[in-house]
């Protein structure tokens, strides 16, 4: 038997507004038990945590993302701190650095424009803050950022928390564990193609993976082009065990990532049910 827990998922947002009640069902069939949901707009806020007062299985992390920044204002470091208070998050996030050019983070082109990298670095910076102060761990999204983000993180080195969708090198993975976090195994591991971050798997210990879907984002394999969901975690978890070449049975391999999560964010520990055979 084992038991699954999604670290990342949008269930928030309205691409989950038909039919979200639907999958939710889905995953407790499939023995996905507990869904992290994390904020990335102050706008999306209020909707997210009374999403998860709801509905059981998710759980709330709130933060400012580093790929919207026009649409942040210093301010909502007040709300965030406010809700640090309250004692409702899991966590806080999603937040990070994301320092790709052009269009793909939805900003300017930073090679232009400076302003966008130092406003990236001015609200990951307040928000670690507050999770050192409130004793929280960080989901961070860390594109083309990593040595930027590593620097940072090491000058808060009480926080711990997650890389989500790990990129990065071997190098930079094992700077990572040593401050204390763990890396997001998710979709994009679930291709063939992508050899280098397959090869991380087995190279790096069990104890460092938790696992995620980004849903609606980055589909596994055999969802390609189509809309992700928690649905699929089983299948991301399978091609986690396929890569992870040392001689543990499944269940073990995945009992230690369900560990691994509830080590991460301690305060999942309470009410985990039994979940079904893969």
């Amino acid at each position: 038997m084992v038991r699954l827990i999604d670290t990342h998922c949008h269930l928030d947002f309205s691409v989950f507004d038909k039919d979200r009640s639907a999958i939710l069902q889905n995953c407790k069939n499939l023995s996905v038990q507990k869904i992290i949901v994390p904020g990335v707009q102050a706008k999306g806020w209020s909707n997210l945590l009374e999403l998860c007062k709801q509905e059981l299985m998710l759980y709330p992390a709130l933060g400012l993302h580093p790929c919207f920044m026009q649409q942040h204002q210093p301010d909502e470091l007040h709300r965030l701190e406010d809700y640090c208070q309250s004692g409702e998050l899991y966590a806080i996030g999603e937040i990070g650095l994301d320092f790709r050019f052009g269009q793909a983070c939805q900003q300017e082109d930073l090679k232009k424009d400076q302003t966008g990298r130092e406003q990236q670095l001015f609200y990951f910076s307040a928000q670690l803050q507050l999770a050192e102060q409130y004793v929280l761990p960080v989901l961070i999204h860390a594109v083309k950022s990593h040595q930027d983000v590593l620097a940072r993180l090491k000058q808060h080195s009480s926080i711990s928390g997650i890389i989500h969708a790990y990129s990065g090198s071997y190098e930079q993975a094992v700077e990572y564990l040593k401050l204390g976090f763990k890396l997001g195994f998710g979709g994009a591991y679930t291709y063939p193609r992508a050899k280098k971050l397959r090869a991380l798997v087995s190279r790096l210990p069990l104890e460092a993976w938790v696992l995620e879907t980004d849903a609606p984002d980055m589909s596994p394999e055999s969802q390609y082009g189509q809309r992700n969901s928690p649905e699929y975690l089983p299948e991301i978890a399978r091609v986690f065990v396929s890569l992870y070449d040392k001689p543990l049975a499944a269940e073990q391999i995945l009992e230690q990532l369900y560990q691994n999560t509830l080590s991460i964010l301690p305060k999942l520990k309470n009410g985990l049910k039994t979940g079904l055979k893969l």
